[in-house]
């Protein structure tokens, strides 16, 4: 098996390349140390939804929808307004439908290449942003931490280790999330029709007219125990939901499958996730994103117990880490 790490390009874009026996992976450090594709060479498989190089200017002026954009702090704010440790920051309202800050400050930063190399078994590459009173995004949220991805590839698909320090004096927030975008078809023949999803999702949360948790929960639909259970069609109808996370079997994750080449994609997060949003472009058949969160939609303005909605914190000097896998069975 032929396993190497290298610099290169991604349409246009400085990128490193995985890449080991059939797999293939790309991370571009500039643009929120996204890494913008996986793919299995041999069968033509292409899990993630890509940019290609007519849709490389629109991804760039909103990174979100492909890849695995990385979300800090996720989702969305009331009003731009993150109460913190008796202090309320304002972040940016750069959705004006809603009135709320979406999406934090990691996707579309510049992260940087801490290492990228390869093994016997595996390729690898670590990025790195680290946010101190220099970067612009201090100003909306005052603390100094770093956050390290790692991405590997092997024989057994795609593997990510997320870490994220505090190095400052202060107690921080520690709220994220990933934005990941899966083809549906992702195998060339298949449509999205031959698909099924399922989810280990547990309640849907209520949202308002802006996308908010009232703090109550709805009834699910026929379809969403499917999503539960024996799976359902990615794009059944339009879905914009947020759940709580509820492993099976003692994992967390989502898993696709394609009847007509008869493969699953498994998507296995960690159960440090205790929130799903699941997104489908209101039904648009091509992808969607199952996104693990750790946290509650708005939490810091949630009246509901921090330990309830993932609202947690880091002390100075403290680390907090998760795994994820992509592979298929």
């Amino acid at each position: 098996m032929t396993i190497t790490a290298f610099e290169g390009q991604y349409e246009g874009e400085a990128a490193i390349w995985l890449k080991a026996g059939r797999y293939e992976a790309a991370v571009l450090p500039g643009i929120g140390g996204n890494l913008i594709c996986f793919r299995d060479t041999e069968n033509g498989y292409r899990f993630l939804h890509e940019p290609g190089a007519e849709g490389m200017e629109a991804f760039k002026a909103s990174p979100g929808i492909h890849g695995i954009p990385v979300l800090f702090p996720p989702n969305r704010y009331e009003d731009g307004k993150f109460p913190w440790n008796g202090q309320t920051y304002q972040f940016p309202v750069n959705e004006v439908a809603t009135g709320n800050h979406l999406h934090g400050f990691l996707h579309t930063a510049a992260w940087e290449v801490e290492e990228f190399g390869s093994g016997l078994t595996e390729s690898f590459v670590t990025v790195t942003i680290k946010v101190d009173e220099n970067h612009p995004s201090y100003a909306f949220l005052p603390h100094k931490y770093t956050v390290k991805l790692r991405y590997s590839l092997g024989a057994g698909g795609l593997s990510q280790q997320l870490l994220v320090h505090n190095d400052g004096d202060d107690v921080m927030p520690c709220l994220l999330a990933f934005h990941t975008a899966v083809n549906a078809p992702f195998a060339p023949g298949s449509t999205a029709q031959d698909y099924r999803v399922k989810c280990t999702i547990g309640e849907r949360w209520e949202l308002n007219d802006r996308m908010l948790p009232t703090g109550a929960f709805q009834e699910l639909q026929p379809e969403e125990l499917l999503l539960q259970g024996e799976g359902v069609n990615p794009f059944y109808g339009a879905m914009d939901n947020h759940y709580t996370a509820v492993p099976q079997n003692g994992r967390n994750r989502m898993e696709l499958t394609d009847s007509k080449a008869g493969v699953t994609l498994v998507y296995d997060v960690g159960t440090s996730y205790k929130q799903w949003m699941i997104w489908n472009n209101g039904a648009t058949e091509g992808f969607f994103c199952p996104e693990p969160q750790i946290n509650l939609v708005n939490a810091p303005n949630v009246d509901i117990p921090a330990e309830d909605i993932g609202l947690f914190s880091l002390q100075p000097g403290e680390y907090w880490e998760e795994r994820a896998r992509i592979y298929v069975k």
